[in-house]
């Protein structure tokens, strides 16, 4: 039995008997539907994995350093013909 007088113990006593109704209840049930339902909606998302952002990051950055180098040749060029 809990003793009233000491209130963390009623604390800790509830917690654990939510946490309880958690883990066997119909709460449980929700937050696998819901999990599920998030992922169905994300999979119909034309999303793409953070290693497949960052791969085609690497990508974009690599072209746009190599168009800089051809823009400062080009400028070169053009400034030996002038």
């Amino acid at each position: 039995m809990i003793d009233p007088s000491k209130p963390a113990q009623l604390f800790e006593e509830m917690g654990n008997k939510f946490a309880e109704m958690m883990q066997s209840g119909p709460a449980k049930d929700f937050e696998k539907n819901a999990k599920a339902m998030l992922a169905a909606g994300f999979s119909r998302l034309d999303l793409v994995s953070r290693e497949e952002f960052d791969v085609q990051k690497a990508l974009l950055q690599s072209a746009c350093e190599k168009l800089a180098a051809l823009e400062k040749r080009l400028a070169e060029l053009e400034a030996g013909k002038a």
